[in-house]
């Protein structure tokens, strides 16, 4: 596996593999790898001649009070897990590399950024949404996979390869949970014991809304209902939303009509929890899948 830190260096690599007919994946992370990123890898794998995962900590879609200095990075670790998964190039650019002395431009996606958690954290979407044309144009793509657990952001990333055609093709996988349903992520390293095994209810408050819809609720307003009876019987949630959305454009819907997404937000002690669930009006296949117990590995 190659190492690049070098912006010039990354653009090379790729421009010459192109040229050479050679499809290119990529997988963006922020590092602290776990078993989502990995089926990522996965996926990815399955789909391009060449792979690049780039490990980068943002600075710009965190404010002054996040967590960034103390954002885990065990880049040896991570290192190796791309290893394992047969991943040609780990793109490891600095900030400073990222954001010379300068640099000025941001990328907004004003109408889907400003909802849900463009509204709880203002200063988070504008990051990504610049971060995201950077890497774009640095490693050149064919293909980008992300998941599904941070659905706003995989909406915005389609809206603005829309809006700017940059020909990349990207590609949504489903959401990878633990044993308990809690969806993966870097940050749950962070939990205590104790919160540790209160963290799945706002996904069991998810699940309580989809099977809501599957037993022929329509009207929003009692699908959240369902969602939030769940989570407020759990001490230590503060609930920051829970929304019933249209599943493009995000915007709040008065009544399921056919397909949704269930959004959610949580706090538990120090961390902000964010979950989703895709749910369709009338569908069997989601009663049936409702009726089984909790998934291990990959769920909706």
């Amino acid at each position: 596996m190659k190492i690049i830190r070098s912006l010039t260096a990354m653009t090379a690599w790729s421009e010459r593999l192109r040229r050479e007919g050679v499809t290119i994946g990529f997988v963006p992370t922020m590092g602290a790898l776990h078993d989502g990123h990995r089926a990522l890898i996965r996926a990815a794998r399955l789909r391009c001649d060449a792979l690049v995962v780039s490990i980068f900590v943002n600075p710009t879609q965190f404010s002054p009070t996040e967590d960034l200095a103390r954002y885990p990075r065990p880049l040896e670790r991570d290192r190796a897990l791309c290893r394992e998964e047969g991943v040609d190039v780990c793109f490891e650019p600095t900030a400073a590399a990222m954001y010379p002395e300068g640099f000025e431009t941001v990328v907004t996606v004003p109408e889907i950024g400003r909802r849900w958690e463009g509204e709880v954290r203002p200063h988070h979407f504008p990051g990504v949404a610049t971060v995201v044309t950077k890497l774009f144009g640095t490693v050149r793509p064919h293909l980008a996979l992300f998941g599904q657990k941070d659905y706003q952001q995989s909406a915005l990333v389609r809206r603005l390869v829309e809006d700017l055609s940059l020909g990349v093709e990207i590609i949504v996988r489903p959401t990878v949970r633990e044993r308990d349903g809690l969806a993966m992520s870097s940050r749950n390293v962070y939990f205590s014991s104790g919160e540790r095994i209160v963290a799945p209810t706002l996904y069991k408050g998810l699940q309580a809304g989809a099977e809501a819809v599957a037993k022929g609720k329509t009207k929003a307003s009692d699908v959240q209902a369902a969602m939030a009876k769940v989570i407020d019987r759990e001490r230590g949630l503060t609930i920051d939303y829970l929304a019933v959305c249209d599943p493009l454009t995000l915007e709040l819907l008065s009544s399921v009509t056919s397909k949704a997404v269930l959004l959610g937000a949580v706090r538990l002690g120090s961390v902000r929890l964010i979950d989703n669930l895709i749910v369709t009006a009338g569908s069997k296949r989601m009663q049936r899948k409702l009726s089984e117990r909790l998934p291990r590995g990959e769920g909706v």
